[in-house]
């Protein structure tokens, strides 16, 4: 099979990372005779100092004529106080509304050789995996208005959270059809006690369920499904929640397994590409982590999990895709570490040098 995909590594770590994920899928294609054929390209800061925008034209036609997007990450602390069309996460929410990606999927599983990474206790952490969908084109992030300004009674700000019924619908049934070929249960999260677009997204979310009989559908208010994700973790299933809702909570639930640098993503929408597979944006959640840069210690199996997430849900390739995953699985069960996830007794690797023992591990 040809394998074309846009890769777009951004700015820090996401460069790094990124890097080692294309070394993996290499190994993969070469093993099972696929071709790869990938073409980079500059989104977020590294765009905005060499292009000017954080975002060209070119680049997002390089991502229309591709299968699926291998992205890194976007963010530079020297863009933070700058208007939205000089921010590098202009990038990402372009892409995000091209190409109407509108489920974010992020897995989140505990293996138990990585129970003492995380701060919370191992027997609060048995059992843990859930999926979290996030819807990803409305919301706060888009809605409008949204600005600042200023009038007698000094500065001010507005954002604004729109839904329709249309957006909560869809998003909710990608949750339904997940929960069908896992453990039958759907948590959908809101403010439902505060906010109209929450009461919305109950009733909606209510509706849906009449197509699902067999799937149990529960209600959290967001902060009681907060407390939930560190008090007993073990008994969500598939979690459906708005833009903003999705964002905080899987920053938390990150720790569920470790380290933010173990979480893949896919960003899904309705558009199909050329190999017949459905077009996706695969990204690592931990953003940019401009503290790290260039140390080479950033973890590496985010991205490379984002790589085995492509395999999987654009191209249909499933033993590729749970290869890499048993390769990861294999360096851990080794011992070997990166600095964020290392404990006393076990082997401590660079970037490069994880990237390294998963492509090894592949290769057998």
């Amino acid at each position: 099979m040809l394998l074309k995909i846009a890769v777009l590594p951004g700015d820090g770590i996401g460069q790094e990372v990124t890097t080692e994920a294309l070394k993996v899928l290499k190994t993969v294609a070469d093993k099972y005779g696929h071709t790869l054929n990938y073409e980079p390209a500059l989104v977020g800061g590294a765009a905005l100092e060499k292009e000017g925008v954080a975002i060209t034209e070119a680049t997002l036609d390089l991502c229309r004529a591709s299968d699926g997007i291998l992205f890194g990450a976007v963010g530079l602390p020297k863009y933070d106080n700058e208007p939205m069309e000089r921010r590098p996460e202009l990038a990402l929410f372009k892409l995000r509304k091209s190409f109407e990606l509108f489920a974010n999927l992020r897995p989140v599983k505990n293996v138990p050789m990585l129970q003492n990474a995380s701060t919370i206790k191992p027997e609060v952490l048995a059992g843990v995996d859930l999926i979290v969908v996030r819807e990803l084109t409305g919301g706060l992030y888009f809605g409008q208005p949204s600005r600042r300004y200023t009038d007698e009674g000094g500065r001010k700000a507005v954002d604004t959270m729109p839904y329709s019924e249309q957006e909560i619908e869809r998003i909710v049934r990608v949750a339904f059809e997940l929960a069908k070929g896992r453990k039958q249960k759907v948590t959908s999260v809101d403010k439902s006690n505060v906010l109209n677009t929450s009461r919305l997204w109950r009733e909606i979310a209510n509706e849906v369920h009449r197509d699902y009989p067999g799937i149990e559908l529960e209600h959290l208010l967001v902060d009681s499904a907060a407390m939930m994700l560190i008090r007993k973790p073990a008994s969500f299933d598939v979690i459906v929640t708005e833009n903003l809702f999705g964002d905080i909570l899987t920053d938390e639930a990150s720790m569920l397994a470790g380290s933010m640098g173990l979480l893949a993503s896919a960003s899904l929408g309705t558009a199909t590409n050329a190999a017949g597979g459905q077009f996706g944006l695969y990204e690592p959640i931990h953003g940019t982590a401009p503290d790290i840069t260039g140390q080479g210690i950033a973890n590496p199996l985010a991205a490379i999990g984002c790589a085995a997430m492509l395999l999987r849900l654009t191209y249909g390739l499933e033993k590729e895709a749970s290869d890499i995953e048993g390769a990861v699985l294999a360096v851990l069960e080794a011992g070997n570490r990166t600095p964020d996830i290392y404990e006393t007794g076990m082997t401590k690797l660079g970037t490069t040098q994880m990237g390294e023992a998963v492509a090894n591990s592949i290769r057998g």
